[in-house]
């Protein structure tokens, strides 16, 4: 654009907001230009990481997370250009944004390495135990991702999922989901202190990001376009891609690398947060599949098992 273009537009746009043109460009006299450690913020970022112990390999485990949950945010913000999407969205914009997920997910995959051979056994054995009760199930964002991304059905407890109502309350799915297994003791039924923390900072704003979600998780979505969309090779390429990635090839990496701290021996060490990691992450116990009509009948039997 030419200048006189460029200052026509800028007048119009501030005209909108009820500023004057020259009040904003005489701002930018005394404006300072913007380097790349203001625009990222190198200093608060780096400033993030109070390791609890004196083991150096602790600093490895926070970083690893903190990476992650980044890497969630990236992935909420790309299932937001689909699900808060005002127009129809495109089976070419659909498997645009899954396969952007996809990528950041192959990202979290192949990075358990850094974490499975980037820390001594010795170390992380030390300081685990001043981690109690936290866990990575604690990742509010994780949760977040799953309900934007399917039907509560799909997140339930497999064991209720042809006897709980689908009509009924936020609380009673929530109260039914698969990773509450994960919390309770199996006898008793009485909640850990892990899922009781995690409730009471987050209960709240997960049921009403499940309402918020419920009709635009990407699951309805792709339910609502037309016909052809839905039939679309590459649309349903990145929908099974996704879900694959997301409930299978990351979960048995996370599996993994578990094993190698926790496993061996003649018992499994439990988990930080004091549950049975290996019936809570394998995907053949707990049968998390974001888009079941997209999978066979052979391929369903056998999940997290091919």
């Amino acid at each position: 654009m030419e200048k006189e273009e460029l200052l026509k537009a800028l007048e119009a746009k501030y005209e909108k907001l009820g500023v004057p043109l020259n009040s904003m460009l005489e701002g930018l006299l005394w404006s300072t230009p913007i380097t790349y450690w203001d625009y990222i913020q190198t200093d608060a970022l780096l400033g993030l990481q109070i390791p609890r112990t004196t083991e150096k390999d602790e600093m490895v485990f926070i970083m690893y997370h903190q990476v992650n949950e980044l890497l969630f945010k990236m992935v909420l913000w790309e299932i937001d250009q689909i699900s808060l999407s005002k127009e129809t969205v495109s089976a070419e914009k659909f498997s645009k944004h899954l396969m952007r997920i996809s990528r950041y997910f192959d990202m979290l995959c192949n990075s358990f390495e850094v974490m499975a051979e980037g820390m001594d056994v010795d170390q992380y054995l030390k300081f685990r135990n001043t981690l109690t009760p936290a866990s990575g199930f604690q990742s509010a964002q994780y949760r977040k991702i799953e309900f934007a991304s399917t039907e509560l059905i799909n997140l339930i407890d497999v064991r209720y999922r042809d006897s709980i109502d689908r009509n009924s309350s936020f609380k009673n799915a929530f109260d039914h989901l698969y990773w509450q297994a994960a919390g309770k003791d199996h006898k008793t039924g009485k909640k850990s202190t892990l899922i009781n923390l995690f409730e009471k900072k987050y209960m709240g704003d997960f049921i009403d990001f499940m309402e918020d979600y419920n009709e635009c998780n990407l699951s309805k979505k792709f339910k609502q376009l037309p016909e052809e969309f839905q039939k679309d090779p590459n649309l349903i390429k990145a929908m099974r891609h996704y879900d694959y990635t997301v409930n299978v090839k990351w979960v048995m990496a996370h599996y993994n690398a578990a094993g190698k701290y926790l496993g061996g021996g003649d018992k499994d060490l439990e988990a930080t947060g004091g549950s049975s990691w290996r019936k809570y992450m394998h995907p053949k116990f707990q049968r998390r599949i974001f888009f079941p009509y997209l999978w066979s009948n052979d391929e369903l039997k056998n999940w997290g098992t091919f």
